[in-house]
């Protein structure tokens, strides 16, 4: 097993619906398609941009198969599988393995505050019943829980869970991982904004919905990185920090579908409660999607 097989770019495609609130799969197929083309490093459905939360269990499985079937290897694969229970999350962990998925990443969802001791329990029951690794996920904001490095550190403790995607938008706790776990620790970052400043603390990867409208930035930021570029990667950075604050901002399902709407791709429709961007948000994103297709073209 590969413990850590994801660097760069994973890119996180959004799940598109028809008119009656049906995954679309050959619509999501095609969005795949350009991910891996457009040379993103891995692949990762399932995640709050793909509305996770909203799908019921055949949705899951069929955007866990229609994933491996397009990627087909191309790419590692990083699969959502979290539940609020145990069991629901081991049962998608162990159907995304079968269906070839390269790792699963699982974020603690949480209605009552869970405790660390049930945490750890809950990642070691399911990493006890798969054998490809795992990707604790960090995000307070979508979860309800703030694992903390302490805790973090009793995770990776677990032999499948070898990756962290850290997303509260703090660079100190960046920082902090680094020096408490090590050098060697293969944390993530999640919070767009920060993609520079964690690339800078040591983040293995990024993990984006971004390269669904800017993909030719976000990989020209990571080789500028690989290269030990500062300026080069900070010109970079500035040219793409106004979409990416402005997709967290509003939303990242609402804003990339809109942007794909825009660059004529297609992002499909929505599952209740769900709904699109306003007229005027629309409008605010195609100024800047024009911005950065002008300073590309230069």
């Amino acid at each position: 097993m590969n413990q850590v097989p994801f660097k760069g770019v994973i890119a996180y495609p959004v799940t598109p619906f028809d008119n009656n609130e049906n995954i679309d799969i050959p619509l999501f197929k095609k969005q795949l398609e350009r991910l891996i083309t457009s040379g993103s490093h891995g692949i990762a459905p399932l995640g709050s941009t793909g509305v996770m939360p909203y799908l019921n269990d055949t949705e899951k499985e069929a955007l866990a198969e229609a994933t491996m079937q397009q990627v087909a290897g191309r790419v590692p694969t990083l699969v959502g599988v979290s539940n609020l229970t145990t069991e629901r999350t081991v049962y998608h962990a162990q159907f995304a393995e079968k269906a070839g998925a390269t790792a699963v990443m699982i974020i603690p969802m949480s209605y009552w505050k869970l405790t660390d001791d049930e945490i750890v329990k809950h990642y070691d029951t399911v990493a006890s019943k798969i054998s490809i690794p795992i990707m604790a996920y960090n995000n307070p904001a979508t979860g309800g829980v703030d694992m903390s490095p302490a805790l973090l550190k009793r995770l990776l403790e677990i032999p499948n869970v070898t990756m962290i995607k850290e997303s509260t938008g703090d660079i100190q706790r960046m920082h902090y991982l680094r020096k408490e776990l090590g050098e060697g620790v293969a944390f993530f970052n999640g919070s767009n904004p920060l993609a520079l400043s964690a690339f800078s603390a040591g983040a293995k990867g990024w993990c984006t919905a971004a390269p669904n409208l800017i993909p030719e930035l976000n990989i020209a930021l990571y080789d500028a990185v690989q290269e030990n570029d500062l300026e080069k990667a900070q010109r970079i950075f500035y040219k793409q920090v106004d979409l990416l604050k402005f997709i967290v901002a509003k939303g990242l399902p609402r804003s990339i579908k809109a942007g794909l709407d825009i660059l004529g791709v297609g992002g499909g429709g929505f599952k209740s409660p769900l709904k699109p961007l306003g007229e005027n948000e629309i409008a605010e994103l195609d100024r800047i999607l024009s911005a950065i297709q002008s300073e590309l073209a230069v």
